[in-house]
């Protein structure tokens, strides 16, 4: 395997369909090299299940002569979205652990999501959103949010990534710059932002340098196109935005992973190959393509003919290359496959603590 794709693959996170692995996603592990996959409600049926298909796609990987095992990722938040829903313990949205006010509360929210997702093989969570929900009429964030106060979404936002990395599984701040303020989903079309850089320092990117600050591991970009910081390119694609500000203003030396680059805020105006290398090129270190194989497959060769024709270069290609081999040595190291027996017994088993926070926060579970 070139060393070029080699490394492309351990940049790459890759979706797919059914209750097995597929021979298209295994075709990602074994030809293209890729790293990390990502699970969906489509591949969930219970925790013996989970535990399976994570260890199949670990012996697949293992069988193609990876050195490390695959990173596995969900988006486990709480209410509307969450993968893993009963008998998984049935979590109230983020915006209870606002309205209940207590960070001890969302620190143990954050432990209790890291025993189960981590009995069944998954290390990433692609949690908390830290976005401050200051537009009712915003279609995708609302309850996921802890609310319209930067400092109080600050603040439970760093206890719940403290409970979730103290358990062992990474946690994700999102959706950088911040998602809050839009009143259009970037699943369907590009949002636009058009707050001064004060404003959006006093009030959006607060909470991310509070999840800064508190060690977060990765950092998801938003499909947002912020005019003050860049008047052409959305976040994911913006090395003003990823480079002087996330990595530079705020010092996050974690791993950057963009959101879905199958997203039509993205994919109605670039294609995925395109989208892969603009993204490589503004400090985007993992890159999910959720669905399509052949989405998947383009962007991968997209990314290698831009290293190979210099357009990115070497030494950035292999920096974010080695950011995502740390995090899977962090969160994935020492590996054992998950036991299934062990993933149904811990599944469930803080709907106590899913009930107490939905009563304290005023929501139902």
């Amino acid at each position: 395997m070139r060393e070029s794709l080699r490394l492309a693959g351990q940049r790459f996170m890759v979706g797919f369909g059914g209750l097995e692995a597929t021979t298209d996603v295994k075709q990602m592990i074994r030809e293209f090299g890729v790293g990390s996959v990502i699970l969906f409600a489509r591949n969930v049926d219970g925790p013996e299940q989970v535990a399976e298909l994570v260890r199949e796609l670990q012996e697949t990987a293992r069988g193609a002569g990876h050195d490390q095992p695959l990173l596995v990722a969900v988006d486990q938040e709480g209410g509307r979205v969450a993968r893993l829903k009963a008998p998984w313990t049935v979590w109230p949205p983020l915006r209870a652990l606002g309205r209940a006010g207590d960070v001890a509360l969302a620190r143990r929210m954050g432990a209790a999501l890291a025993e189960e997702l981590k009995a069944c093989g998954i290390r990433l969570d692609f949690a908390p959103v830290v976005d401050v929900d200051t537009n009712p009429k915003n279609p995708v964030i609302g309850d996921r949010s802890f609310g319209d106060d930067p400092e109080l979404v600050g603040r439970h936002g760093a206890a719940f990534i403290e409970g979730l990395q103290g358990g062992g599984v990474a946690a994700c701040a999102k959706h950088f710059p911040g998602h809050g303020d839009t009143d259009v989903d970037s699943h369907l079309d590009l949002p636009v932002v058009d707050h001064s850089p004060s404003r959006l320092r006093d009030v959006e990117l607060r909470p991310f340098r509070h999840a800064v600050a508190a060690g977060v591991a990765t950092v998801m970009t938003a499909h947002v196109l912020v005019r003050e910081l860049d008047r052409e390119l959305p976040a994911t694609l913006s090395p003003r935005i990823l480079g002087e500000l996330l990595r530079g203003e705020l010092g996050f030396d974690g791993v950057i992973v963009s959101d879905d680059l199958e997203m039509k805020a993205l994919a109605q105006r670039w294609s995925f190959a395109d989208s892969a290398v603009l993204a490589a090129e503004a400090g985007c270190d993992l890159l999910p393509v959720c669905k399509e194989h052949d989405a998947q497959a383009a962007a991968i060769e997209g990314l290698v003919r831009a290293v190979e024709s210099k357009r990115v270069a070497w030494k950035a290609h292999e920096d974010a290359a080695a950011r995502v081999r740390r995090l899977k040595e962090r969160f994935g190291l020492p590996h054992a496959d998950p036991d299934p027996r062990a993933a149904r017994r811990v599944a469930g088993g803080f709907q106590p603590l899913a009930e107490e926070i939905a009563a304290r926060g005023g929501l139902s579970a």
